[in-house]
């Protein structure tokens, strides 16, 4: 299984050099500490895709994954702990990002029926037309796995998961690998 994956690795770094070149290091302390290097560079690899991507509509990353976040639980509104709990990047400071979206008439910001303590955050009419404006970019944000494949594509979510320590859903693994089955009759 994971030979798949670096085989549909080793076809896309055909294209480009592969991290021991792009980094002029050829020895590594050791496997583990090349993945992590690697794992790190192709995250700063994406970062500058998606950053160059949503610099067209004047958003950073972090307010599309909060617009992004909004858009899910739209109707309903969000708390700042919410959007918060669900952000891709921890260290951001969602008040700050809510604000900019805020004076950007992206989203909507009132004050809690509830809990006089708590905001209620909702994307805007404007903010559903940017996500929509920015679906083909976004989606082609996609074409950066284009050395791999669908199933290698999920057997690296796989391993990503697995190195974080998150629980891996074997049961919805075998359900997809029972559907790519061909059928037998």
């Amino acid at each position: 299984m994971f030979e798949m994956v670096i085989l549909g690795v080793l076809k896309y770094t055909k294209k480009t050099m592969s991290l021991s070149k792009e980094i002029k290091q050829k020895d590594f302390r050791s496997e583990y500490q090349k993945a992590i290097l690697n794992i790190l560079y192709t995250h700063n690899y994406l970062v500058t895709h998606m950053s160059e991507a949503f610099k067209d509509f004047d958003i950073t990353r972090q307010q599309y994954n909060v617009l992004r976040i909004l858009r899910g639980q739209y109707p309903n509104p969000a708390s700042i702990n919410l959007i918060k709990d669900r952000m891709l990047d921890k260290m951001s400071d969602t008040s700050r990002i809510v604000e900019r979206l805020r004076i950007k008439a992206l989203i909507g910001r009132a004050d809690s029926k509830n809990d006089k303590r708590s905001v209620e955050i909702t994307i805007t009419r404007q903010g559903l037309e940017l996500l929509d404006k920015m679906e083909g970019p976004v989606d082609s944000l996609e074409k950066l796995l284009h050395g791999i494949s669908e199933d290698e594509t999920r057997q690296l979510n796989m391993l990503l998961d697995k190195m974080r320590g998150s629980e891996v859903d074997l049961e919805d693994f075998a359900q997809e690998e029972l559907l790519n089955q061909p059928e037998k009759f």
